[in-house]
């Protein structure tokens, strides 16, 4: 019996690991690639056939949606199941990735049960989830990291609640063709006075935006029913005062702490590490942390 293989397409080596390991959990045997980038994915394509691409949007060279319509025009590119794993979750780019060709949808975060629910499907689609013996239903998480450390080192995360998908956004990243002012190096970290919005698998948070460097973000939010997981993914909706522009940086919740000393404080500061590499939203970093002042659109929840 031939071995189903899966291409995994992330620029985020934190975001490709997990995934390999979640889908490992669940399928034995299955034979994974990965790809840094649209471009790197475009070449093992054109080499070799895959029975399932997990895609995301937004990586440098070639985009996600680039890769899937050069994929779909291809002579054996319209059978495969073709996901996108992404942030970009507003109508308009849904529609677009639907116009496409995408055969489903997985927006970021997600936990490990949606991914392995539409891993599943698309493989039963294909004809090739008769080929693994799944061992029960998916594990529950409250993000794709929320057992990521027992995901990295082989063990079994512990079960949480099943929490519903997150909210999408409803702007896309705004491409900009200014040069950066002042671009931040690497490894500064500034004040940056602000406003925005902290995506958990299942849960949204308001925050303000205390320190941002390239690397990460310290951020405020406030004390809701359950509290951010440490190496849980996210994402972190910022906006740029003098644009408009919105971008959705990519990473994974390293560090919570109570900001006061009391054990009935109301708010809590979560370092964010970012995981993203694509060049276009670092400049976005560079210009905000040039700018000194985030932004957000978001209305905090009442």
């Amino acid at each position: 019996m031939s071995k189903v293989s899966v291409l995994v397409v992330d620029d985020a080596p934190f975001i490709r690991d997990l995934v390999k390991k979640a889908l490992r959990s669940y399928f034995p045997g299955l034979q994974i690639e990965e790809a840094t980038n649209g471009r790197k994915a475009q070449q093992m394509l054109a080499r070799a056939q895959f029975d399932l691409i997990l895609c995301d949007w937004e990586m440098p060279e070639m985009s996600g949606l680039e890769l899937l319509q050069w994929f779909r025009a291809q002579p054996d590119g319209a059978g495969v199941p073709f996901v996108m794993v992404t942030s970009r979750g507003d109508k308009a780019n849904v529609v677009e990735a639907i116009q496409a060709g995408v055969s489903d949808y997985v927006g970021k975060p997600f936990s490990n049960e949606q991914l392995i629910t539409k891993v599943k499907k698309a493989l039963h689609r294909a004809g090739k989830l008769a080929q693994f013996q799944v061992g029960g239903a998916p594990r529950p998480s409250t993000g794709i990291a929320a057992g990521s450390v027992a995901n990295l080192t082989a063990g079994r995360p512990a079960e949480a609640p099943s929490a519903p998908a997150a909210a999408p956004v409803s702007s896309p990243l705004l491409n900009s063709n200014r040069a950066p002012e002042k671009a931040a190096p690497a490894t500064s970290t500034q004040s940056v006075r602000g406003q925005g919005q902290l995506r958990l698998a299942g849960e949204q948070f308001a925050c303000v935006i205390k320190t941002l460097s390239l690397r990460d973000a310290l951020v405020v939010v406030r004390r809701g029913d359950r509290l951010p997981q440490v190496f849980e993914s996210g994402v972190l909706d910022l906006e740029q005062d003098s644009d408009r522009s919105v971008a959705r940086i990519n990473g994974y919740v390293h560090a919570v702490a109570a900001l006061e000393a009391k054990m009935d404080c109301e708010w809590v500061k979560v370092t964010i590490k970012f995981v993203d590499q694509d060049p276009e939203k670092l400049d976005y970093l560079s210009r905000l942390i040039a700018s000194g002042t985030a932004q957000s659109h978001y209305s905090p929840s009442a």
